[in-house]
């Protein structure tokens, strides 16, 4: 077991989204889910605790009622490979959500995740500082990242 695991409070769709991210990424899969017995927290049957892979990467996902909510303080960073990858994670991940500023967005249910390319951190360390920042400019005017448009950017 990995010795640092993200956890996920959920109102009540742990399941529901443990399904949802397992279907989006690759090696990923549901590893158990613990269900309400008789005696509650939740309604006998439902899902109460749901451990799941993404990507290979462990999390918990946990349905603690409505007390707690996801902000934008914590996201889930996604290091993308190509223009396809990000257009694919960004239609999935944008449905029932919402998109956001510089490859950031709101999933469906409130999680916020950077769909964001390699190709973006190696024009944003340029070794030309007027480069770099052409390309920053030109992300901070961008949604989803569009890394033709970066490197058009970079190159002036």
């Amino acid at each position: 077991m990995q010795k640092i695991t993200t956890y996920l409070w959920f109102d009540n769709q742990a399941e529901e989204a443990a399904e949802f991210y397992t279907s989006i990424f690759d090696d990923s899969r549901i590893l158990d889910v613990q269900r309400n017995g008789e005696g509650g927290p939740g309604p006998a049957g439902t899902a109460m605790m749901v451990t799941f892979e993404l990507a290979g990467q462990r999390f918990f996902a946990l349905n603690g009622g409505p007390r707690f909510t996801f902000t934008e303080a914590i996201s889930l960073y996604v290091d993308c490979a190509s223009q396809e990858e990000v257009d694919t994670l960004w239609a999935k991940l944008t449905e029932g959500g919402k998109e956001s500023q510089c490859g950031w967005l709101q999933d469906r249910y409130g999680l916020s995740w950077q769909i964001i390319p390699g190709r973006l951190t190696e024009l944003l360390s340029d070794p030309d500082p007027a480069r770099a920042q052409r390309a920053m400019m030109a992300m901070l005017g961008m949604q989803k990242i569009d890394i033709q448009a970066l490197e058009d950017a970079a190159r002036g």
